[in-house]
């Protein structure tokens, strides 16, 4: 059996990297009907295809002659690194890139039997068909310019990797953030509704002017009333500012609503100086309540007013290129972005 030099199989990991990225691409947007650049890179590469191939042919080289041990430790060693790769990801960004929950017979949704299966027909189709080419082909480089060639292609992918990197943790933090402002917004609304104790026809307006979900439906009727008047022509050039605004208003919708909690508290708190059922310990206990509530209503608003965009387009560039991302504790705000990065690819 021929023993690989590190330069070798650092030019077999990009090449088979490559081919994944090329398969994933294709399929992907065969089903979306549009270009997707899959993968959690920016380059076209999909490291998970290449440390598979990679891992495969590791542990079947020794038994390439016998298929059913192909199969077997191709469809063991696959499935394992799946596995490895899909909870140390989601343990570090919060996201679930692959999410096999729904395939019978399925490991906490990063494996399942199906996608194990097919890694062990993929390390027979690897070992018989794919990698006799490839090997030729690298093998018949002078050695020199295998080693300079994979050295090349690491510096590259690393500084892409530390990137895209960079890309997750943004993504990570833009789901936090959202889903903390959602959760904190309606905690901070049902407190002041308790506070105020307001008549039925004012706890409807009240709720109506701090429910964010009713605003940005509201929204998305008028982005869509938007589309249907605006030149076809104009959409690609204007697409980024579309969506810049779109983001604007979410954001508006949500100060809209503090202001409005902010405002209630502070006609509680004004009140709470004529209260004659308060007093003593309770009535400074009370006072000191709704400052604390007003100061953090302050605080997030000051937060959401000064985040920028750059943020979220690196984070929506990861998400357009994983669409079945997914990430349970963060439900609703990658479902925010996702409408967000709707409008940008479809120009509305």
């Amino acid at each position: 059996m021929y023993i690989y030099t590190l330069g070798q199989w650092l030019l077999f990991f990009f090449c088979y990297s490559f081919c994944g990225w090329i398969w994933e691409c294709c399929y992907v947007s065969a089903r979306k009907r549009q270009w997707v650049n899959r993968g959690f890179l920016r380059g076209p590469l999909l490291p998970i295809y290449g440390t598979g191939a990679v891992i495969i042919l590791l542990a079947v080289i020794p038994v390439r002659e016998d298929p059913a041990l192909v199969f077997l430790l191709g469809m063991l060693a696959a499935t394992a690194l799946e596995y490895v790769t899909g909870a140390a990801m989601e343990a570090l960004f919060k996201v679930r890139y692959w999410d096999y929950s729904k395939q019978p017979c399925n490991l906490h949704g990063y494996i399942c039997l199906t996608s194990s299966v097919a890694w062990g027909f993929f390390s027979i189709l690897l070992v018989r068909f794919l990698h006799p080419p490839v090997e030729d082909l690298i093998l018949a480089l002078p050695g020199f310019l295998t080693d300079a060639l994979a050295c090349v292609l690491t510096v590259v992918t690393t500084a892409d990797a530390v990137r895209s990197f960079q890309a997750a943790m943004d993504l990570r933090e833009v789901l936090t953030r959202l889903t903390e402002e959602n959760e904190d917004l309606r905690r901070l609304a049902r407190r002041v509704e308790v506070y105020s104790a307001f008549a039925e026809d004012d706890l409807r307006k009240f709720r109506e002017r701090t429910e964010v979900e009713r605003l940005l439906r509201q929204e998305r009727l008028d982005a869509a009333r938007r589309q249907l008047r605006e030149d076809l022509d104009r959409r690609a050039r204007r697409r980024r500012e579309r969506w810049e605004d779109g983001l604007r208003r979410r954001t508006a919708a949500k100060l809209s609503a503090l202001s409005s909690i902010r405002e209630a508290l502070e006609d509680y708190q004004a009140r709470l100086e004529s209260a004659t059922d308060l007093a003593g310990e309770a009535l400074e206990t009370r006072r000191a309540e709704t400052e604390k509530l007003l100061e953090r209503i302050r605080d997030r608003e000051a937060a959401i007013r000064t985040r920028t965009a750059d943020r979220y387009r690196q984070a929506m560039r990861l998400l357009g290129a994983n669409p079945s991302a997914s990430a349970a504790r963060f439900s609703e705000a990658l479902d925010s972005l996702r409408r967000l990065l709707d409008r940008r690819e479809d120009g509305d």
